[in-house]
């Protein structure tokens, strides 16, 4: 099964959600929406979308006003995205170069912020300040949690609480507010809108970590990169954390991570990881993760949405790339 299939049902609310996206990029500028464009037209699961709307049927569903809320978290990520590549020099995303290798850096800058800036129109329009204010919010941890990630590049010596932390304001933030918000624009009950922000946080932080995995454990096909990528921009994941606090490998594998490591070093620490049990341990905690994420559904009415909810969750984090 795809992940468009759990979801299949939204196909006709995703694509009016498609096209509020294309006529949220238009500009008088057309140097400035094409290259907000550009990303775009690339596609993508859209993922956070679907997360609203399905959140939005535990209460009033108004596709309008849900709408509203995935158009500008979907613009957000896609900010943010376009932001991130500009920092990582990438240079291609979901198979097509990137904005920043298309437009140059300066232009790459100016249109994440434009993308962002029609995030923050878009959601003005809607009149319940609890949404402004649980949004402003969760961007401001983002923003911290990319900082975090920068500050610990190539830290051996943080702990497990750096990267917990790290990867709830970087990645576990917009999918929690995703369910959140989609509650809050459809007036859900108090008690669903919780659930719902807790189901969106778990699941988060368990996708993030099985991606963490992947990193070591997939192939360069699927992965769009080589295996150990990430390691080898100094990002140390749990997985990595694991195997530093190793006895019989910790040692090694610390004179190895350094800002100047080699491809060959880099294929070493993968080898070393794979030897100190991190790649079982980082999945056990993922699976810890995503029993934590089903349970928040059963405070949930039994519905379709209810339903999709669980699959995605299950689906996304047994993945293999």
């Amino acid at each position: 099964m795809k992940l468009t299939e759990i979801y299949l049902h939204l196909k006709s609310d995703l694509s009016y959600v498609e096209n509020r996206l294309l006529d949220e990029v238009r500009s008088k500028q057309k140097d400035l929406e094409n290259a907000a464009s550009h990303l775009l037209k690339a596609g993508g699961k859209r993922i956070r979308p679907v997360f609203v709307l399905l959140s939005g049927q535990f209460g009033r569903y108004d596709r309008e006003q849900l709408a509203r809320v995935a158009v500008a978290l979907e613009l957000i990520h896609m900010a943010t995205l376009v932001h991130d590549d500009v920092i990582d020099d990438a240079k291609t995303r979901r198979g097509i170069p990137t904005v920043r290798s298309e437009y140059g850096n300066r232009m790459a800058m100016y249109t994440g912020d434009f993308i962002f800036a029609r995030a923050l129109m878009l959601l003005s329009e809607l009149p319940n300040p609890t949404i402004h204010q649980q949004l402003s919010d969760s961007i401001v941890r983002m923003c911290e949690g990319e900082i975090d990630q920068i500050r610990d590049f190539y830290r051996i010596d943080q702990n497990l609480r750096n990267y917990f932390r790290r990867i709830k304001r970087k990645t576990a933030i917009l999918i929690e507010i995703s369910c959140k918000l989609g509650g809050l624009a459809a007036e859900a009950k108090t008690e669903y809108v919780k659930a719902l922000g807790r189901f969106g946080y778990y699941l988060g932080m368990a996708f993030q970590i099985v991606d963490d995995v992947l990193d070591f454990t997939a192939s360069e096909a699927k992965l769009g990169k080589p295996a150990g990528a990430d390691l080898l921009q100094g990002n140390i994941t749990l997985p990595v954390l694991y195997a530093l606090h190793a006895s019989e490998c910790g040692p090694s594998l610390r004179n190895l991570i350094r800002s100047d490591m080699t491809r060959a070093e880099a294929n070493q620490s993968i080898g070393l990881i794979k030897q100190s049990g991190g790649i079982e341990y980082s999945k056990k905690v993922a699976d810890l993760y995503l029993q934590k994420c089903l349970k928040e559904l059963t405070k949930l009415p039994k519905n379709q949405a209810r339903d999709s909810l669980e699959a995605i969750a299950i689906f996304t984090t047994s993945r293999d790339h």
